[in-house]
């Protein structure tokens, strides 16, 4: 089967670590050694902000002020992925978008348009606390103060949480929230445990 799957989770949750783990988990059982299409819209930002063209540089203020990016434009992001690189039988993985309930509802048309069955979302749960926590001791330069972050995790509240509250009630998706206050290795642990569950009532 083809696996499409949403990560979703506050910054510093560990979106990125358990995708990894997921990754090499699904590739390791893909008897056809399928490719994954990872759509990651954070490096696409980063990299689209440092052109020259005028809208990289009205992005680039937003990025600047630790601001939302526009829904229209996180849609280019992530729509000109699947056009240009999505192919028949490729899995899918979202790390960090959508962002906004109208993001992820324009990404339910896409992913109707490519006919991908059960997409599955995977909400790794941690708290605010936790989140300022390991974004200050990562120390990347846009976690270099308690400010900065904040303003992150206050855009998570106001718009990643209609989103997630979007796929919570959605039946095309199969929701599940994980506990990411736990070591690496428990956090893969549930989620593999969900995709067992998952996988047999598909």
């Amino acid at each position: 089967m083809l696996h499409t799957v949403i990560f979703i989770g506050r910054s510093g949750c560990g979106k990125g670590t358990q995708s990894a783990l997921l990754k090499e988990w699904i590739l390791g059982r893909d008897l056809e050694k399928r490719h994954i299409l990872d759509v990651e819209t954070g490096a696409k930002f980063r990299e689209f902000i440092r052109s020259d063209s005028y809208s990289a540089k009205l992005s680039k203020a937003i990025y600047m002020s630790d601001r939302l990016q526009p829904n229209f434009l996180a849609c280019i992001m992530w729509g000109d992925m699947l056009v240009s690189e999505l192919e028949e039988n490729m899995h899918l993985f979202f790390d960090g978008a959508p962002r906004s309930r109208p993001e992820a509802e324009i990404l339910t048309t896409a992913l109707e348009f490519y006919g991908r069955k059960r997409p599955k979302v995977i909400n790794i749960s941690v708290s605010r606390k936790w989140s300022e926590e390991k974004l200050l001791a990562r120390g990347r330069f846009d976690d270099m103060n308690l400010e900065k972050i904040d303003k992150r995790l206050d855009w998570f509240d106001k718009d990643v949480m209609p989103a997630i509250e979007y796929f919570k009630q959605n039946a095309f998706y199969d929701y599940i929230e994980v506990n990411g206050e736990q070591t690496i290795e428990k956090v893969h642990e549930d989620i593999l445990k969900s995709y067992d569950h998952y996988l047999q009532n598909i």
